[in-house]
């Protein structure tokens, strides 16, 4: 299995596409794996600046073929450098013969060198699968002129690796393969069978598992200790040390006998331990006591909530709020009683005004045919919230509906340290702390959903979780469901949820992805959750990423690695980017991002609570910013200091020095704990909080806390049954779809069609035009005729105003994806075409954008709808004053596409056209805690398109 510089394992299309650019010769060429087929290949070949691919695809025998142009006959290959050297001659069915290889760049050690959380080490490259069934390898490629016996060691560990369960284990296994298997051999041949350097490696591997048998050693023997039979008076004490600890040097006689220990200890306390109870009783003649089990804790109902408010320019009020009775009642100051009393049921509308963060408008009924609206100011924009939430809750438990329109999550990560957590977690599980928190008012209002995320978590797993159950318990008097638990090494996520949503819970799935040394090693990586809340899907990613300040880059890949692998959601949906299979995705965790920054500058900024200017140093808004990771993501707003690296026990100071044997190594304070989400266009998600708890000091850093208010869908039910009439259907109709990639290629291309509401997925027509004006960019374009109309499997405007369309750009040839996107139903229906526009995405990459008409027609008598529960309340953008009867709610400011500056010309944000493009557009959303930048491009190489104000 010879080391092949060309073949490049999973890089992107676009990455190929790039590297070949780069190279820039006729002929040059490169081999990745096959996004489209599992096990396949694609041979990238430059030739007159376009990029060719052409599928390599093994047969059931495991041979090697390309499928090249129509009347050469496919010729097969039992392994890859064996196809490639063919292919090197002319006359093949290929463009150009393969001339230059692109060779790969070999990675450096990488992963935690600077040792503050993980083992150090490195790795290189992988070596080229031989046949054709398997992928690159994880481990080293292996050192030249290696015998065959450790050829064969290595394919038989590389078969191990995928199916053990121990295969974080293999890392140091491989370390030895690759360095230090020739050494034994040697010795072995001159009569020393002893193995010292695979004692050696053994021994580093199994160094943490000396220490836990330790410490399970110590309690066993003193629980053993406990139930022996008292000694004589007469006998001297006995200082019991265990022969197997009398030794601190490690190694693995050492280890046996411990092992050997424990085992002896265990089979033999159980008896022992009976033994004892068993004379204890008889001795006494006692009974055993019989536990009552405690009654279940009733949930809290809600205290009846009281607001100072403004009421016009002078006059003071008071606004209680009863949301077990459903009413709002308005007391003048210095009134006994109530001036007015509304019911909830009266209460038509709540809008929040923008420029002013502590005023709200209410709109109620008064009189029949008649609407009055009143303003109140409240003494700070938490009150205000609490206040909107208290209202909405209030609606929520008066609607009557069978099934929530509204859902409350909260989402939480913290490092722990590898230390255990405090007794009481109260201040995290209820968003209490520094930041936007939670008023106190609606603090311990339960939410319905609490999704946890720890890294270095050193607690057992089942401990975690009815640790967790518990706080909440005590916190909420609710009994919490477990609806998944998934770890990898000290990364755990644990999704719990109300007792009455746990039927509404279905399609489960999880998942995890190592990205530590060598992406073998679980210290480093993530875990994710996906589920079903009746009609609507959730993903949950904690993740913890590489450290370290100048590791950028690495933390970068860490997020593409995950985004590649993590196999969550639907099957059906698994060839779409990860970030569109979910109406909800939440990303969170130790994303290890630095301030660039001097550390004394920093601690002056924190000191005088400059969030602003440490927040446009930061790199993870300095990354999204160049369109490098968490594309169209959104965070809340940071009103908090960095949560790392505080001094363990305090929240006073920050220990940014950390003393090693090779020097002193700068942990800059940071925002590394954060929480990042992305929901399909025209979703309902608020977050209400975030923030960092400030009383929690185990670990050097702070819990950090969001909560979201979130729209969810019902499995809906027609309100018109089926009746023998032939049923009337809806239709989605497509007048033309553009669209502009950013490839290479001159590939032709189709369109598939995913959705809920579809039977079945479907497919276009090849593109109907085709040109590529500007280097390096690729516009398609398809007319009507070659678009399929599509039929949702239910007509009705309520259904289909929930449902939304993903769609995928597919090479004809190589039937990979050029793009996806994710477009919303609910602003396409009616009877006149609609315009859309969105971006593409593949693989965390943004790749392009498209563009289109389209409409979707619904029967006359299925146009019923109803309005959801977080519908009546909207945002007022200035402080206008609506006419009392008719309150209006202004739409959000528009935002339009843009294109790199280098490329495109800035007037025309559609390069190929004269028209003006829509209003309705799906725009990246910047960080939202970064002050506003001037209109330029971060980077020119690819599509970037940044909201206009």
């Amino acid at each position: 299995m010879a080391a092949a510089s060309w073949y490049h394992r999973d890089i992107s299309r676009v990455v190929a596409e790039e590297l070949l650019a780069k190279a820039g010769r006729d002929g040059c060429f490169l081999v990745r794996d096959s996004e489209s087929v599992s096990g396949a290949y694609a041979l990238c070949l430059l030739f007159q600046r376009h990029v060719h691919t052409y599928r390599i695809l093994p047969d059931d025998e495991g041979l090697l073929s390309v499928q090249t142009i129509q009347g050469i006959q496919a010729k097969c290959f039992r392994t890859l450098p064996d196809l490639i050297g063919a292919y090197q001659q002319p006359n093949n069915g290929l463009v150009t013969p393969l001339l230059y290889p692109v060779l790969r760049a070999r990675q450096a050690a990488d992963e935690d060198s600077d040792g503050e959380d993980g083992r150090g080490g490195g790795h290189t490259a992988s070596a080229v699968p031989a046949g054709g069934a398997g992928t690159g390898t994880w481990f080293s490629a292996p050192i030249a002129g290696r015998t065959h016996i450790s050829q064969q060691l290595h394919q038989r560990l590389q078969e191990q690796v995928h199916s053990s369960p121990a295969s974080d284990f293999m890392g140091f296994m491989a370390e030895y393969l690759n360095h230090h298997l020739q050494l034994d051999l040697e010795a072995l041949r001159h009569g020393h069978p002893q193995l010292r350097h695979l004692s050696t490696a053994l021994v580093t591997a199994c160094r943490a598992l000396h220490r836990r048998i330790d410490f399970t050693l110590a309690g066993l023997e003193t629980l053993a200790r406990v139930f022996d039979p008292p000694a004589s008076p007469r006998s001297p004490a006995r200082e019991q040390v265990s022969p197997c600890r009398a030794t601190t040097a490690p190694n693995l006689e050492l280890l046996l006998n411990k092992i050997s220990t424990v085992n002896h200890l265990l089979s033999s306390l159980e008896k022992k331990v009976l033994k004892s109870l068993q004379e204890t009783v008889s001795r006494h003649n006692l009974a055993l006591p019989c536990v009552a089990a405690s009654p279940p804790p009733t949930a809290k109902p809600l205290a009846v909530q009281s607001f100072e408010v403004k009421v016009g320019k002078l006059q003071r009020a008071a606004l209680t709020v009863d949301v077990e009775s459903g009413t709002v009642a308005i007391t003048k100051k210095g009134s006994g009683s109530p001036e007015e009393t509304i019911p909830q049921d009266k209460i038509l509308q709540l809008i929040k005004y923008q420029s002013v963060q502590s005023k709200v408008r209410l709109v109620y009924d008064r009189e029949p045919q008649r609407s009055l609206s009143r303003d109140f100011v409240f003494p700070n924009a938490r009150k205000r919230e609490a206040f909107c939430q208290l209202l909405q809750l209030m609606k929520i438990q008066h609607s009557n509906l069978d099934e929530p329109d509204l859902i409350s999550v909260y989402v939480g990560t913290w490092n722990m340290g590898s230390t255990p957590p405090p007794r009481s977690l109260a201040s995290w599980l209820t968003s209490r702390g520094l930041g936007r928190t939670q008023d106190e008012t609606t603090a311990c209002i339960p939410h319905d959903i609490y999704v946890i995320g720890t890294q270095e978590n050193s607690l057992g797993d089942r401990e975690w979780v009815e640790f967790l159950r518990a706080s909440l318990k005590t916190l909420m008097a609710i009994d919490y469901r477990v609806v998944a638990l998934q770890c990898l090494w000290s990364i755990k996520i644990v999704v719990l949820v109300k007792p009455e949503h746990e039927r509404r819970i279905s399609h489960v799935h999880t998942s995890s992805v190592k990205t530590g040394i060598a992406n073998t090693l679980g210290n480093k990586g993530a875990v994710g959750v996906s589920f079903l809340f009746n009609g609507t899907s959730f993903g949950f990613i904690n993740c913890h990423l590489a450290s370290g300040s100048e590791k950028t880059h690495r933390r970068n890949q860490n997020y593409s690695d995950i985004l590649r692998s993590l196999v969550l959601g639907d099957k059906r949906l698994s060839a779409f980017d990860l970030t569109l299979r979910f109406t909800h995705l939440f990303w969170f965790g130790d994303l290890n991002y630095r301030l660039d920054m001097d550390v004394q500058d920093i601690l002056a900024h924190i000191t005088k609570k400059e969030f602003e200017t440490l927040l446009a140093v930061d790199q993870l808004n300095l990354e999204r910013e160049k369109n490098k990771v968490f594309l169209r993501f959104s965070e809340g707003d940071i009103s908090f200091p960095p949560t790392y690296r505080y001094e363990r026990g305090s929240r006073d100071s920050y220990m940014w020095q950390k003393f090693k044997p090779t020097g002193v190594r700068i942990n800059v304070p940071s925002w590394c704990d954060r929480i990042l989400w992305k929901s399909h266009p025209e979703t309902h998600v608020v977050c209400n909080s975030y923030g960092c708890t400030d009383d929690i000091v185990t670990s050097d850093h702070s819990p950090v806390f969001a909560t979201f208010e979130v729209g969810v869908t019902s499995q809906f039910v027609p309100k018109k049954a089926p009746g023998s009439d032939p049923e009337p259907l809806a239709c989605i109709e497509w007048e033309s779809i553009e669209v502009i990639v950013k490839t290479a290629s001159r590939s032709k291309c189709y369109i598939e069609f995913h959705s809920y509401c579809l039977e079945e997925a479907q497919r276009s027509g090849e593109n109907t035009s085709q040109s590529c004006d500007i280097p390096g960019f690729l516009k398609l374009g398809w007319s009507a005729k070659n678009l399929p109309m599509l039929h949702p499997i239910l007509p009705d405007l309520e259904y289909l105003g929930d449902q939304h369309l993903l769609l995928s750009i597919k090479g004809v040839e190589s039937c990979e994806s050029y793009g996806e996107c994710c477009i919303a139903m609910k602003s396409m229906i009616g009877s006149m075409a609609q315009q859309f526009e969105t971006f593409l995405f593949h693989r965390g990459e943004e790749t392009g954008s498209m563009r289109g008409w389209m409409k979707v027609r619904v029967p006359k008598d299925r146009r019923s709808t109803r309005e959801r529960l977080y519908e009546w309340i909207s945002f007022e953008e200035d402080d206008a004053e609506p006419a009392a009867d008719a309150p209006t709610c202004p739409k959000p400011p528009l935002q339009r596409l843009r294109y790199p500056s280098r490329a495109l010309p800035l007037h025309d944000p559609w390069p190929w056209g004269d028209a003006e493009p829509s209003p309705a557009l799906l725009c990246r959303s910047r960080p939202r805690s970064l002050p506003e930048a001037a209109a330029g491009y971060t980077n020119p190489a690819y599509f970037i398109f940044e909201g206009v104000p």
